[in-house]
């Protein structure tokens, strides 16, 4: 009996044991999203064994042995260990041939620095500079401003240019909404000019 349950579980497919085990593969970077860091390599030999077809293996930039910004180039030739997972093929290492580093692509993100790069309404709250924050700002406290008409006199939530320019059917002129800021923001300077 137990002979007959040895041979059932051997027809229904790969073994654990089998799945957790590493292969290596030898083949070509079909290919690779250089922002993204991953793609896809074409597998041609297997084991030593060359394949009728090719074979793609899923691939990601933590897995290249190469020095800095880590991608591959579309047909770049590469030695890799892999697995198979509930997803596919998943190359484990990926190196070029004879265990060198992989060459890479010539192509990078956009953006000198990507890991460094800012959001574009990351500012400093103290000053409003765009290079650093306010933990960070060399400047004493500033008075608190209104992020929309930049007022001292009251906060985003009570802006009333804010709220007229939003309101439906208030087209408002320009000028006189430069007008208001202008009054709202230097209260000081309309009353000494005045008198």
């Amino acid at each position: 009996m137990a002979e007959g349950v040895c041979k059932a579980d051997e027809d229904e497919g790969p073994s654990a044991e089998e799945d957790s085990q590493s292969f290596h593969g030898v083949g070509v970077c079909k290919w690779f999203n250089v922002r993204m860091g991953f793609g896809f390599l074409s597998m041609t030999n297997r084991e030593g064994v060359p394949l009728d077809e090719a074979v793609d293996v899923f691939v990601h930039q933590s897995k290249l042995h190469m020095e800095g910004f880590r991608s591959l180039k579309e047909g770049e030739a590469v030695e890799f260990t892999f697995k198979k997972s509930s997803k596919g093929l998943e190359s484990q290492q990926v190196t070029g041939p004879e265990g060198n580093n992989c060459v890479g692509s010539e192509r990078r993100p956009k953006g000198k620095n990507i890991q460094k790069r800012r959001s574009k309404g990351d500012r400093c709250y103290n000053c409003g500079g765009l290079d650093h924050h306010a933990k960070e700002c060399k400047l004493p406290p500033q008075p608190k401003k209104c992020h929309f008409c930049q007022s001292i006199e009251h906060m985003v939530a009570n802006c009333q240019i804010k709220a007229q320019q939003s309101s439906p059917g208030s087209q408002g002129n320009p000028s006189s909404l430069k007008e208001e800021e202008e009054e709202h923001s230097h209260p000081a300077l309309l009353t000494e000019t005045s008198d």
